[in-house]
Formats: C-alpha cells, structure tokens, sequence
C-alpha cells in the first residue's frame, strides 16, 4: 500500500481533542489536500469566567485554506459538531455527514445564518468520496446517538483510519448493529495509523448495553405514584426513545421541556429516528391538568447547568413546571467531570422539594451506561485494524497513556504508539512515521458574539475582579500648573463596603494626592508614569492593610 521512496508526506494532526474532553478536530494532509474529521467545540472550565463555550484554533487551516478539501463529521453530538458555525464564518468548505447528524447540524447553521451558504452532502456507511488525492469512504459504529461512523481515508501513504467515538452494543436500542466485518476487511487491507477513541480506556471490560435501560425505565415508571421527570443529553436519541417506549408501556403522556431536548426531539422524530405514539405528546401547560400518575416529563439538565429546565425547576423558577413532594426525579447521565458539584446541588435541592431523585453511576442507578467503549472493546477494534501505527484520541491524556498500554498488550510495539498534544504532528513519509514540529494550536473563547477577542489577559482580569475586586480612583488635573483641582474620588465595586471602611479609603486618598505632589514637584507630568506610581503606592498601602489586591483604575484627567 505504500508509496517507496516518495518524496511528499503525510501528516496527521489534532487542532482538539487530545488531552482533552471535547473540541474534537483532526487533520489528515498529504500534498496539497486537507480533510477534517469534526468540529466540534467544549464547555469552559471555571476558571474561564464569563466564557460561553471554546472552539479549536483554525489558523492552521485559514492560512492553507485552499487545501481544506472538506469536513467530514462522525456524528452529531455538540463536541463534534458544536464548532461548525463558528469554523464555517471564516473557512467556508463542503461538510459531509449521515442524515440524523446534517439535521442537526442545519439547525445550528439556520440560528448562525449560514445555512444557504453552506454546501452540506449526504452520506451513509456506504459513501466513497475523493478529495484531492484522498480518499474516503466509511464504515457503521455503535454509539449514544443514531448514524455514527467511523471514517477510512485512503492515502497514497496508506490507510489512515479513524473510528469517531464508539462501543460494541450487540443489542442496539434502533438495530443498527456496528459493521464489524468492514472493519475487518479495512484490517485486511493493511492500515498504516489507526486513531481510536480513548474515553473509556481506563474502564475494564465492556460497556453494557443500551438496550438494559429500557427495562429499568419501564419497573421504575410502574412503581412511580407520581409524575416521572426524566432528565438526560439531549442528543441521546436511543435513550429518549427508550424513555417513549417506557411511557407508553405504562400508558403516560409525555411533555418535553429545555430548548435543545424540543429542538434534537423535533429533527429526530422528523426524520424517523424516534418513533412516538400518536397523541403522546403534550404541552407543558397540560402537565397540571392530568392525573399525576399518567405524565412523564423529559428534560434537559441532567449535568446542573445553571440555565436547563430541571436545575429551574429544582429552584422552583420554571415557568411551566413545579416539583411537587412525592414526584420521581431519574437523572440518567453521568456527570461529566468538573461537574459533579453542580450535580449534586440540583439533587440536594430537588429533594428539599420532596422528590425521590434516581442518580449517580449507571452501575449504582441502572439509568445510565456509557455510548463509548471499555477496554475489551478498544481492543477488539484495535484487533480488527491490526494498525502499523497507532494514536490515540478523545480524551484526557491518562485515558490516552491506558489506551496506549492496551495496543501494547495486543502487540503493536511501543515505539510505534504515539501520544500527541493539540497541534503535534506525526509524519509518515515512505512507510515510516516519526513525530514532526507542532502546528498553532489552542483554544479559542467565545463570548456572547465575541470570537477569540478574550484571552489570557482579559481572564486574568477577570479572576482578579472576581477575587478582590476593584478600585477606582479618580483625579482632576490643572492642565496651566499641574494642581490637583478635584478629587482624588476613590470608587470601591467588590472590594470593601464604602460605608464601613472610611478611615481606610480616607487613608487611601491621602496617599493617592501625597504620591501626586511628590511626582509634580519632581516635573514628573506624564500620564503612564502617574498612573503607575498612584497604583504601585495604593497597592501596597491597600495590602498591608488588607492582604488584598484589588485591580486599581486610576483616571486622570486634565482641564
């Protein structure tokens, strides 16, 4: 399959998802032709204040914009395609995915305005694409979500493949059973890298089924004497299908709440991935009217996000819908990590309410199993490609070194296993690879319409006004001698409480207007060297006094 003694490379890169959990983005380039496999973006971490989500740093790509042939999407949860409309504004390049995944990434580009400017193909587990001189084609997997694929991209190298995110579910919940004897015959090819999901890679065994949930939901539902609030991923169709098939077993009507849940329950069922019973359905202002034994509410916030429907109404301050004493909360996810405090306050404050709340692992509830696969499946897929070189992907980097020693254990020597950060490279070049330089890699912050215009400087900032708050200090400067004609007028926003702190911020304006007089008497009248000095002088004063350091604003002006 190799290419001898050719004088081009093959490179393959992550701008996301390595080392990390979410803003999945890998580049296979050989020559002058680019494909991307996901887009996708992650939650920010707490001490990104402020920040709505974070997406992969594109700059690689905008400078070789010409040779980006397209992007090819596994599936459709947010950390693979949550990143397409921020990534189409700047690179506008074909998009390939299967049906359940282009419907939902058509939503995200009918919000983002773009829809008719974007150029969206349709494919299934039997598409061969050519981009440039790669080739794609693609093969059915099993994961928490309808239409998952993994991807074999054929290059003059070799075959390079990556699997999207996936587990061996021999009973799926909609039957479609992973194509494992087309992995087997892409094995059978000979690949030369194989770049695998590693999110489970530190479980043992196998992951359950899906299929074991549905009967959990049904016993749980009968036993219910009240109304059934089901919160879980909006994009976990096969679980939300299980919890319609529950509904229905024990005849209650379902309402669905949180603008995502409407949003993946509206596309899917449109398509025909959910199949709901005919008058099922109601409106949330009908809970109220129906017996409470006969209503199931499905909702979002099954990981406390601050704004989704369960963590409003365990505060009570949902518009629609009340947690009454005796209902039964099943919070049927996992919580990612980072997490679990936010968890457990929406479970601790649904039970002040009365509730009976079903949560934790799935091995402890049985509402939940994972949609990746544990350490015997990740070796069967690496069993089924047999890679000459392998690199694992999706996740943080210990799940990435455990993934490592699984394809040692299944024989691919270790010098040919290789852990990458965001913008490594590994080069193959006549059948041997070797890790090359890096490539820009990073984050990129949205905030509100903002798009990467908050970095390292403005979180620090922010910390800081967070932590000590801030100081403004306010001067008045003759413009003909350098007096001071007002001020100086100390304003305190999260720092002290002006009116019980008067003799220190009485202290703080006298050392203000002294550091003033000495710099004028020595004809120090530029703006940046009073600045400096009024905040070195008030800093250290306002420490000592305080062991705080507030962020201090001085503004000077002239008249």
């Amino acid at each position: 399959m190799s290419k001898k003694n050719n004088t081009d490379k093959l490179l393959i890169f992550a701008l996301g998802g390595v080392g990390e959990i979410g803003k999945n983005m890998y580049c296979i380039q050989y020559s002058n032709d680019i494909v991307v496999v996901d887009a996708g973006l992650k939650f920010p971490e707490e001490e990104m204040l402020g920040i709505d989500v974070v997406i992969p740093d594109i700059s690689y790509l905008l400078e070789n914009r010409d040779k980006v042939r397209a992007i090819l999407i596994t599936h459709g949860h947010e950390d693979h395609i949550g990143g397409l409309p921020y990534v189409l504004k700047q690179l506008n390049v074909p998009i390939y995915g299967t049906k359940l995944t282009l419907g939902l990434i058509e939503n995200k580009l009918k919000e983002a305005g773009l829809l008719g400017d974007t150029k969206r193909h349709l494919i299934n587990e039997s598409s061969e694409l050519t981009l440039g001189t790669i080739k794609a084609s693609f093969f059915r997997t099993n994961h928490s979500i309808p239409d998952s694929v993994g991807v074999c991209l054929e290059t003059p190298e070799g075959l390079v493949v990556h699997t999207g995110d996936f587990k061996f579910d021999h009973t799926p919940v909609n039957e479609q059973f992973a194509d494992l004897q087309k992995m087997a015959a892409i094995g059978s090819r000979g690949v030369l890298a194989l770049l695998s999901d590693s999110t489970n890679a530190e479980r043992p065994g196998y992951t359950p089924s899906e299929s074991n949930i549905g009967k959990e939901f049904e016993s749980l539902f009968r036993s219910a004497k009240q109304r059934v609030v089901v919160a879980t991923f909006a994009s976990n169709v096969h679980r939300i299908q299980q919890v319609i098939n529950a509904a229905a077993e024990t005849r209650r009507k379902m309402t669905v709440i949180g603008r995502s849940m409407v949003n993946v329950v509206s596309i899917a069922s449109e398509l025909g991935y959910l199949t709901i019973p005919e008058g099922m359905l109601i409106e949330p202002e009908e809970v109220n009217k129906l017996p409470a034994d006969r209503v199931v509410i499905l909702s979002t916030g099954s990981q406390g996000e601050p704004m989704s429907a369960l963590t409003r109404m365990a505060r009570s301050t949902h518009r629609k819908v009340d947690i009454l004493p005796g209902d039964t909360v099943i919070i049927a996810a996992t919580p990612i990590p980072g997490n679990e405090k936010y968890v457990g306050r929406t479970v601790d404050e649904l039970m002040r309410l009365g509730a009976s709340v079903i949560y934790g692992p799935g091995s402890v509830s049985g509402v939940h199993v994972s949609g990746h696969g544990s350490q015997e499946e990740l070796k069967l897929m690496l069993n089924l490609m047999r890679p000459e070189y392998f690199i694992p992907i999706h996740g943080e980097y210990r799940m990435l070194r455990h993934h490592g020693l699984l394809a040692e254990a299944v024989g691919i020597p270790k010098e040919n296993i290789f852990l990458l950060d965001n913008g490594d490279t590994v080069e193959i070049q006549n059948g041997s690879a070797r890790k090359a330089g890096k490539i820009p890699a990073g984050n990129v912050l949205i905030d509100g319409l903002g798009v990467g215009d908050v970095g390292n400087i403005v979180l620090r900032d922010r910390k800081l006004l967070s932590q000590d708050g801030i100081l403004v200090v306010v001067v008045t400067l003759s413009k003909q001698d350098g007096t001071i004609m007002s001020g100086p007028d100390i304003i305190s926003r999260g720092f002290v409480y002006v009116r019980e702190s008067e003799g220190l911020l009485e202290e703080a304006n006298r050392i203000v207007t002294n550091t003033l007089h000495k710099l004028m008497n020595e004809n120090v009248n530029e703006w940046a060297s009073l600045k400096t000095n009024v905040k070195d002088a008030l800093g250290r004063f306002l420490y000592e006094q305080t062991r705080r350091r507030p962020m201090i604003l001085p503004i000077i002006m002239e008249v």
